[in-house]
């Protein structure tokens, strides 16, 4: 449990009833005294209003915050269509939660609404904004840019883009009873511990690095001033069928993505999402600016098995010393399409070696959050941790 003042733990269910999956997660997750915020990660096959009155009558009063998934991590997943329940406690946490509606066309305006709760959580020594978005709406960074025109570098940043399975019609976010299918949920959490973000990737530059020479509404259009597809697939050296069919060409980009040069390293975005056989335009939801340099890059289960494995162990090892109370683990749906069944259990189990006997939980998500910083920290194709000391 760690520290007395400060706990979290994590309680999942594989009930086919949605108020008794919620209800049976919750349960086993409320192990501490002076609940403060419940966080709920569930299959898209859920009901999320009959979750939400679960978690309300198995914690009156507490916040909750949650959304859909791409399939659940937890100590005993990964699984697909389970509730996952994590529960903040004790006197150490303080937590100020919001929502925003309705965020396509403007995300940055949406993002500035939900940094706005920091100003309302109890002073303590470190905090950090859980950030919860639609996974399909399109240009993620422009909320984090948002919420940066609020808070700046002050406050790092963490969260995920809620999934739906792969059926690309609609996802759902949380907040309280509140249910949205196109918004933002955040809460501030103050601790009086330190907390830290670990992010890695498994990918690798192939060549040398192509400028984004025309871009807009989440695509490129140009690098290096062609057609950005070819452009992309020529620095790979694609096989030339995958230049003209749809079904090659998403099979290919889902183990080479983007790769987008940041003064902290190499930001990933996923290609696989929207393929353009025909406009000869790439791009995946993210935003890359003109000027960008971009990278085609490469990985396989290895790489992004170890880069899992990095990042937890990079989160634990930034509070140096302090035992962690629990890690938020959130990894890639185009990821885990790149792993395999195989390789998921891999990864939930390098995952599981890196926690020991620290509770996690996590889903696999359209996009991951993650800024410590500078004004960029929207990711594909990332796992990202978030270590509670």
């Amino acid at each position: 449990m760690g520290d007395v003042d400060r706990w979290m733990s994590v309680g999942t269910s594989l009930a086919p009833d949605s108020y008794e999956a919620a209800r049976e997660a919750a349960q086993a997750a409320l192990t501490g005294h002076d609940p403060t915020l419940l966080l709920v990660f569930a299959g898209i096959g859920h009901d999320p209003y009959r979750i939400a009155d679960a978690l309300r009558a198995a914690a009156p009063g507490v916040p909750v915050l949650g959304c859909s998934t791409h399939g659940e991590i937890n100590p005993g997943g990964p699984y697909d269509g389970s509730v996952v329940v994590t529960a903040l406690g004790g006197s150490g946490f303080s937590v100020s939660t919001t929502a925003v509606p309705e965020i396509s066309g403007r995300q940055r305006d949406a993002g500035a609404e939900a940094a706005r709760c920091a100003a309302d959580v109890a002073d303590r020594p470190h905090r950090v904004l859980l950030l919860l978005t639609d996974g399909l709406a399109r240009d993620q960074e422009m909320v984090i840019r948002g919420v940066y025109g609020v808070l700046g570098a002050s406050v790092p940043l963490f969260g995920g883009a809620a999934g739906d399975g792969w059926r690309m019609s609609g996802t759902f976010q949380l907040h309280g009873t509140d249910v949205f299918t196109n918004g933002v949920v955040a809460a501030c959490i103050g601790s009086d511990a330190p907390i830290a973000i670990g992010i890695d990737h498994g990918w690798r530059p192939a060549g040398e690095p192509l400028v984004v020479t025309r871009s807009g509404d989440g695509r490129v259009q140009e690098l290096d001033d062609e057609p950005a597809l070819d452009a992309y697939l020529d620095r790979l050296g694609a096989p030339e069928e995958v230049y003209r069919d749809d079904v090659a060409l998403r099979h290919y980009v889902l183990s080479r993505p983007l790769g987008v040069q940041r003064r902290s390293g190499i930001e990933i975005r996923n290609m696989s999402t929207a393929v353009d056989v025909d406009g000869r335009t790439i791009g995946g939801g993210g935003n890359l600016s003109l000027g960008a340099l971009a990278f085609a890059m490469e990985g396989d289960e290895e790489s992004v098995v170890t880069a899992s494995g990095r990042a937890c162990r990079s989160a634990i090892e930034q509070l140096e010393g302090c035992t962690p109370v629990g890690l938020l683990t959130l990894s890639c749906a185009a990821c885990r399409a790149v792993l395999g069944d195989d390789g998921v259990l891999k990864e939930g189990a390098r995952i599981a070696e890196e926690a020991g006997a620290i509770p996690y939980a996590g889903f696999y998500t359209y996009g991951e959050i993650a800024r410590t910083r500078g004004i960029n920290g929207f990711h594909n194709q990332t796992m990202v941790v978030l270590a509670f000391g």
